[in-house]
């Protein structure tokens, strides 16, 4: 494992077991809000079912155990779709919440080791797909809650089809879905080791001018967040490129997260 930090989020322990022995995690018995599994560079957490407790998981396991880098963050878990067969697996490309209408859009930087596919969260088990995505109960609240703790790219959500038309979600049972994220082991790891490496040549140094551009403008404490992160947007996507502000004559920070934003959204990967 290299030196970024890695945070996994499941909703339910037969997710997190083959997890938890694959990565040799240790439980961390003096917790007792939620149960979480730690080594040295990765975190998992069981959050229990629903977007309350998927959020609130995510929101205490970064605050309980802050990176000190931008950490790579992964929801991993089932899902169902109207036909694909079960144990298929795949990463979001998009994620909808059925009840805001809100979409979060995961950039896909590095190349994932499975096919994408759109994610409609739900409140409650789907017995039927109305549409063409796969259902499930956390990922909106995932994605929408660890976006304040690190950078777009390095979140991800990765789903494993548990139901369809032909097996009802009422027939799912905690050892086959332990079986399922034991087989999507292999494609779990390789994602993992990519998005750990991003991270690693995601780090700030001095190139990104941070603390000389925060010193120069006004920003609140809210718009360096979003500073931080254009930045490292920026240093992934287009490395080597001087940063040149010259011609903002604004002293507001907004007007340079504009810039950025404007400058990165005309990268071949696109905007978000």
């Amino acid at each position: 494992m290299s030196e970024s930090f890695c945070y996994l989020f499941v909703a339910l322990p037969c997710e997190a077991k083959p997890l938890i022995e694959h990565f040799k995690l240790k439980k961390e018995v003096s917790i007792n809000a939620f149960t979480i599994y730690r080594n040295a560079h990765i975190t998992l957490t069981v959050t229990g079912i629903g977007k309350s407790a998927m959020a609130a998981g995510v929101a205490y396991s970064l605050a309980l155990f802050p990176s000190p880098t931008l950490p790579v963050l992964f929801n991993i878990g089932i899902a169902g779709h109207s036909h694909y067969a079960l144990a298929r697996i795949f990463c979001a490309d998009k994620i909808v919440d059925q009840d805001s209408g809100r979409c979060y859009y995961p950039q896909l930087v590095a190349s994932p080791p499975c096919s994408t596919y759109t994610i409609t969260t739900v409140a409650k088990a789907q017995l039927d797909y109305p549409s063409a995505s796969l259902y499930e109960m956390e990922s909106s609240a995932f994605y929408e809650t660890a976006i304040r703790f690190s950078s777009s790219e390095l979140i991800q959500c990765i789903k494993i089809i548990s139901d369809n038309k032909n097996n009802s979600s009422e027939l799912i049972n905690a050892g086959q879905v332990s079986l399922w994220v034991k087989g999507a082991l292999p494609i779990i790891e390789e994602y993992v080791q990519q998005l750990s490496q991003l991270a690693v040549l995601d780090k700030f140094d001095e190139a990104n001018h941070f603390a000389e551009i925060v010193d120069q403008r006004h920003f609140s404490s809210n718009e360096k967040l979003q500073l931080k992160s254009l930045l490292n947007k920026r240093n992934i996507l287009i490395p080597g490129k001087p940063l040149d502000l010259t011609e903002l004559s604004s002293t507001s920070g907004q007007v340079v997260l504009d810039y950025l934003r404007k400058e990165i959204g005309e990268q071949v990967f696109g905007g978000f």
